[in-house]
């Protein structure tokens, strides 16, 4: 077990020095962020004093060195927008998306695994076919289209709920969330129970028929028993996987969703600051949403091979 760990922090590690690599170098061909931070009456001389002063005058293999060091120390620098640091502005937009990813994750598990588990347990029924249509209807339909769709519906024809921000109610300290998180966490975790029901129907028809499942059978177990015992604990083994997965997803992939109904997220400002160049911002939402989904899939990773012997390397 020592091993397979050791193996899969590596892989974590050379991962996430991949992506801030690619995503360094690809914002260095964005332009120079300095054109949009001064007047267009200034002189060339001026420019390259700023540029100068923001480090932007250095070999990139030296900025990318610099901001790699600084951001093991946990300074991600200040971003050049909203004369800020960075990491400040990551901790103030963090707790909105992780509210919305959180909520779009138990809509996706409530619906997704129990559809998915009806379905498999049922093959041909009408389970099964809700199972499946819902599978495809999750995966097909882009998530911001269906948002344009919501609000039109929900928002502007029916006004049940509000069409853009984020509403919180106060709980003995607690910002709680409110109706206003429902559309944008149904847009963005529809895919997610899309996928949740197709990998669930599919785990639970290929356990039914394993041998060990025939042999518990075979013994005259109920029903009901073998389908506790053996086809749900068995099933839900890799569904620890895919969890994991896509909570970093719906972390990671929420630029959208919340550009579209202004949800004050990091999906939101991730789409501010490039559309600002604001490098040191980009960058260090970057780090940080790799840092969170490595993480998740290094404990999904862990998590699964203590569940399942089988698959732990070198053991």
């Amino acid at each position: 077990m020592q091993r397979y760990i050791l193996s899969r922090l590596i892989q974590s590690f050379i991962m996430l020095v991949g992506v801030l690599f690619i995503v360094f170098f690809m914002l260095q061909l964005t332009g120079d962020p300095v054109a949009l931070m001064v007047s267009r009456s200034a002189s060339p001389e001026q420019i390259e004093e700023l540029r100068e002063e923001l480090g932007f005058n250095r070999p990139v293999l030296v900025q990318f060195a610099d901001f790699v060091g600084n951001a093991v120390k946990g300074d991600f620098g200040m971003s050049l927008r909203h004369n800020q640091p960075a990491m400040e502005l990551i901790l103030e937009r963090m707790p909105a998306t992780v509210e919305l990813a959180s909520i779009a994750l138990l809509f996706a598990m409530v619906i997704g695994i129990p559809l998915g588990l009806l379905g498999g347990a049922n093959p041909g029924s009408i389970w099964d076919m809700l199972a499946r249509g819902a599978g495809l209807i999750g995966q097909t339909i882009p998530n911001f289209w269906l948002a344009l769709i919501l609000i039109m519906i929900f928002a502007v024809n029916l006004g049940w709920f509000p069409s853009f921000g984020r509403e919180t109610y106060q709980f003995m300290g607690l910002a709680l969330p409110t109706k206003s998180v429902i559309l944008p966490a149904f847009a963005l975790g529809l895919f997610t129970m899309g996928q949740l029901v197709r990998f669930t129907r599919s785990a639970v028809l290929e356990i039914k028929n394993e041998d060990f499942v025939r042999t518990a059978y075979s013994k005259g177990l109920a029903d009901r028993r073998v389908y506790i015992k053996h086809i749900l604990r068995n099933a839900a083994i890799p569904l620890i996987s895919i969890l994991g997965v896509q909570f970093g997803y719906l972390l990671s992939g929420s630029i959208y969703i919340e550009t579209i109904f202004s949800w004050p997220g990091l999906g939101n400002l991730l789409a501010e600051s490039i559309g600002n160049r604001d490098f040191a911002l980009v960058q260090a939402i970057a780090f940080f949403t790799s840092l969170v989904v490595v993480s998740l899939n290094l404990t999904a990773d862990i998590a699964y091979g203590m569940a399942d012997p089988r698959i732990r390397y070198g053991e």
